[in-house]
């Protein structure tokens, strides 16, 4: 029985790492992008440099980008609307809930749930994953990335489309953190010779990149993968637009800052 992998792949170090992890349990991976009007665009851009490399290395991932781009206009949100600043700091913090997109994953989790309908059908047969690589570290600031959003939307999606029996939601994530997701991706692409600097280079996760496309290093999302990184013992292999040590260095202090502040609540 063939077992189908679809993704809901931003271009982000955590959907890249799960595809990683598809790979390695032989899924049949097929990943959706969706250009939603995010002013960080640049992440698409990364999703086709590793596709291109896992390509060379004789992986074959299709790869469908769909625009909704109309929601950047309709939406309320410091990702999307024009004018409106990406706040800094300590990704935990209050500010960050500006980042949030309304119903986000709610509608990425429709279009993909209907590929994968689609596609066990089409094969008169087999199992579908939709995957997302939603973690705790999200739970606090998006609502739509918690276990109990997933499982309300799944029974939605279940009793609202036939053959639902054969598809099930993939989130392996969602009980780790960006380090833990980093952990396991070095693991699976020394099993599949996959070189992780080069996987991890070709991945954005900058909330506000430059025009060059490099990332700011102070936005809450650029300072949770910075740690990670750190933890990990290695250099983030993406470019910013700041001094890489002095970015660490504030970093660690923001970090130290934020775990005081809560002791002290």
């Amino acid at each position: 029985m063939k077992t189908f992998g679809i993704l809901s792949i931003s271009g982000g170090m955590d959907s890249t790492a799960l595809l990683i992890n598809m790979l390695e349990k032989n899924m049949d991976v097929r990943c959706l992008s969706f250009n939603y009007g995010q002013k960080h665009k640049v992440e698409l851009e990364r999703i086709k440099k590793n596709i291109e490399y896992l390509k060379s290395k004789g992986f074959n991932v299709e790869h469908n980008v769909v625009d909704i781009s109309i929601l950047g206009k309709l939406y309320n949100s410091a990702l999307t609307t024009e004018g409106v600043a990406v706040p800094e700091g300590h990704y935990a913090e209050e500010n960050m809930k500006a980042t949030v997109v309304p119903n986000r994953n709610a509608i990425f989790s429709s279009m993909v749930y209907g590929y994968a309908l689609s596609l066990v059908k089409d094969e008169d047969g087999g199992q579908a994953y939709i995957a997302l690589g939603i973690h705790s570290g999200d739970h606090d600031i998006y609502p739509d990335c918690r276990a109990e959003f997933r499982d309300a939307l799944e029974y939605a999606f279940k009793i609202g489309n036939w053959d639902s029996e054969k598809v099930e939601y993939y989130t392996p994530y969602i009980d780790g953190d960006k380090f833990s997701i980093l952990q396991e991706a070095e693991v699976n692409c020394k099993k599949l010779g996959l070189d992780f600097q080069v996987i991890f280079g070709n991945t954005n996760t900058c909330y506000n990149p430059n025009s060059n496309g490099e990332s700011c290093g102070k936005c809450g999302s650029c300072q949770e993968r910075l740690l990670a990184f750190n933890k990990l013992g290695y250099k983030d292999p993406v470019t910013y637009s700041s001094d890489y040590n002095e970015l660490i260095t504030n970093v660690l202090k923001s970090e130290e800052n934020f775990k005081n502040s809560q002791k002290k609540a």
